[in-house]
């Protein structure tokens, strides 16, 4: 249902942790974001996790079965005289992109925004949920064979 591809993102995470994007200065940097992903019956369901980001600083985009998630949180508005004493929530932009497989149907997904988790609920594709395919014989009269 889920592809990864990007072997080095738990490193760029870390890194971004120990040097701090924010801290830097430079926002352009996308900042990882966690996520839960399961398959809940006919639907598979991503869970974002962006605390403290506004509802409108988030696009969700398809191109290609490729999903891209982009949310922004700015530092909160305060006054020149403001001394930070303690900074450590990541400010910035914060980016990720799932592969989603054939056997999804992006042309409906549905997403939820509650409490600073952002809920993506996608359908299972019609031709990817198991079926019975009933077996046609051209043999109609049944015979009974005999030793």
């Amino acid at each position: 249902m889920l592809m990864r591809t990007d072997p080095f993102r738990e490193l760029d995470r870390l890194t971004s942790q120990l040097l701090g994007t924010a801290a830097t200065g430079t926002w352009s940097r996308p900042n990882a974001m966690p996520m839960d992903a399961y398959r809940d019956g006919d639907q598979f369901v991503v869970c974002f996790d962006l605390p403290g980001v506004a509802p409108d600083a988030i696009e969700l985009d398809v191109e290609r079965n490729v999903l891209t998630v982009k949310a922004e949180r700015r530092p909160l508005a305060t006054g020149e005289k403001v001394e930070m004493q303690v900074s450590e929530r990541p400010l910035g932009v914060f980016s990720r992109q799932l592969f989603l497989g054939d056997t999804l149907d992006t042309d409906h997904i549905n997403a939820d925004f509650n409490a600073g988790v952002l809920t993506l609920r996608i359908p299972i594709a019609e031709k990817a949920k198991p079926r019975k395919i009933a077996i046609a014989s051209a043999d109609t009269d049944r015979r009974e064979i005999t030793a």
